[in-house]
C-alpha cells in the first residue's frame, strides 16, 4: 500500500476493533492500542478472554461490537486471519490492518473483493508516527 493511502486510511478513521488486544502493558498489542486511543482514536478491543483494557469494554468478536468499525487491527496469528476478515466484512468495516509478522494473500484478497481496504505486515503506530510526527 502506498504511503499518501495508508496517511488517508488514518486521517480518516476514528474508530479501530484491535483483535487480539492484551490486557498486559508489555505486550505489542496494548502497546500500539494504548498509542492509539493517546492520538484520538476509539479502540474497542476484541478479545473473548477479557472484561475490558484501557478503559474499554472488550467484545469477544468483531460481531458483538455494538457500533460502526473503521479499521480492524489484527494481532492473531495468521492462521486465524481468514475468519476475522469474514467477520470484518460482515460488520462492513473499512480497513483490515495486519500488524507487522502477519499477513495473508487469500483473506486479503476476501477483503478486496468485498471492497474493504488491506494493509499487511505492517504496524499501525509505526506507520501513524512516520505520518503524522
Amino acid at each position: 500500500m502506498k504511503e499518501d493511502a495508508a496517511r488517508k486510511i488514518l486521517k480518516e478513521s476514528k474508530t479501530v476493533a484491535v483483535v487480539g488486544l492484551s490486557p498486559r502493558p508489555e505486550q505489542y498489542s496494548y502497546k500500539v492500542a494504548k498509542y492509539l486511543k493517546n492520538q484520538g482514536y476509539k479502540i474497542i478491543p476484541v478479545n473473548p478472554t477479557i472484561e475490558e483494557v484501557l478503559g474499554e469494554k472488550s467484545y469477544p468478536n468483531l460481531k458483538a461490537v455494538p457500533e460502526p468499525v473503521d479499521i480492524v487491527d489484527i494481532f492473531r496469528r495468521p492462521e486465524f486471519v481468514p475468519d476475522i476478515v469474514r467477520e470484518a466484512i460482515k460488520i462492513k468495516a473499512k480497513v483490515v490492518w495486519m500488524q507487522e509478522g502477519i499477513s495473508n494473500p487469500q483473506a486479503a484478497e476476501e477483503a478486496l473483493k468485498s471492497g474493504l481496504k488491506v494493509v499487511q505486515n505492517k504496524c499501525l503506530m509505526k506507520e501513524h508516527k512516520k505520518m503524522f510526527r
